[in-house]
């Protein structure tokens, strides 16, 4: 029932500071952190048409790039890995090459920026010919258990780099736990693991599998990953990815699954990541093209959604664009 006309809501809204009182704080840029593509090579920063504002990099320029994102107190990054196609086969074995585009990407960074958290993506997708994040079978089923070790070589080659945390995407039963036996097995115990613990077969990853050059060449994923339509199911790969030892937990993508957020929010006490993913960003960078919208307010609003929904660490394109959307 209303208390209108002694209760008015409007007086916590008429100036500013009034607002600023009760508002809930802009996420810091700590809480960030910032996808990047890693590339072979030298001297290579390649703009990503799909992505404006993001590059494919080597790891000779990429603490360039860094530099100022860490100077504005970016948390950290998260790495992603790509090789020459001609490198690429049926097991995806660039994925663990200890001179590959993560790997030296770890070292490059670390030796600058010793505080700055790294983060590696754990996947086969970019380094298979056939595209997909796992071994294929005789008739192109996904073949879950020989997937493991390959996680297991590639997850201890970006640990060995000085690796903060492996980040398994690959969405294979049983990665986590065969990724924290192999870890704590050769001596990497302090090495964490933020799990994409749900993880949907969304139509939203178009713009990174193109900077990424990781589509499958058949198929889909929907096999392996979590279908929209069954929440329960998400759930449980949550649960099941902190009781096989995760140290993080991820919803991706983001702002279509804030509820799913909210709900494990209140399931879990292990620190929760949003990665607000590829085609988040390039809808919002799309729709300010055309004159509907102002960019940074229409990122400033999303980000303070997936905040307010639960994430404690959010996974933006956003990042090196923190001051310019929170000014």
């Amino acid at each position: 029932m209303s208390n209108y006309p002694n209760v008015r809501l409007r007086r916590w809204r008429r100036s500013p500071g009034l607002r600023n009182l009760l508002d809930m704080p802009v996420p810091p840029a700590s809480c960030f952190l910032w996808p990047v593509f890693v590339v072979p090579g030298t001297n290579v920063c390649d703009p990503i048409a799909a992505m404006p504002g993001q590059s494919r990099v080597s790891a000779d320029r990429l603490c360039d790039m860094i530099e100022p994102v860490a100077a504005m107190g970016v948390g950290g990054v998260l790495l992603f890995g790509l090789v020459e196609d001609v490198r690429k086969d049926a097991e995806g074995s660039g994925a663990w090459d200890p001179a590959g585009a993560v790997q030296r990407a770890v070292v490059e960074i670390k030796a600058h920026f010793p505080d700055l958290v790294v983060v590696t993506d754990v996947c086969l997708c970019a380094y298979t010919a056939h595209g997909h994040c796992g071994c294929l079978g005789d008739h192109g089923e996904i073949l879950n258990d020989p997937t493991l070790p390959l996680l297991q070589r590639t997850a201890l080659s970006h640990a060995a780099a000085g690796a903060d945390l492996v980040a398994p995407s690959a969405m294979m039963d049983g990665q986590v736990l065969a990724i924290r036996q192999a870890l704590d097995q050769e001596g990497f115990q302090q090495t964490g693991i933020l799990s994409y613990s749900t993880k949907f077969a969304s139509a939203m990853y178009s713009p990174f599998r193109d900077a990424e050059r990781s589509a499958p060449q058949s198929g889909d994923r929907c096999t392996y990953q979590s279908s929209y339509r069954n929440a329960g199911l998400a759930r449980r790969e949550s649960a099941m990815d902190e009781a096989e030892g995760a140290d993080m937990l991820m919803v991706k993508p983001a702002l279509f699954y804030l509820d799913l957020l909210r709900d494990l929010r209140v399931r879990t006490d292990l620190p929760l990541a949003a990665y607000n993913v590829s085609g988040e960003y390039a809808m919002l960078v799309a729709t300010a093209d055309r004159g509907w919208g102002d960019l940074a307010a229409m990122a400033r609003e999303s980000l303070c959604a997936i905040r307010r929904a639960g994430a404690d660490v959010l996974i933006s394109y956003w990042a090196n664009r923190y001051r310019e959307i929170f000014p």
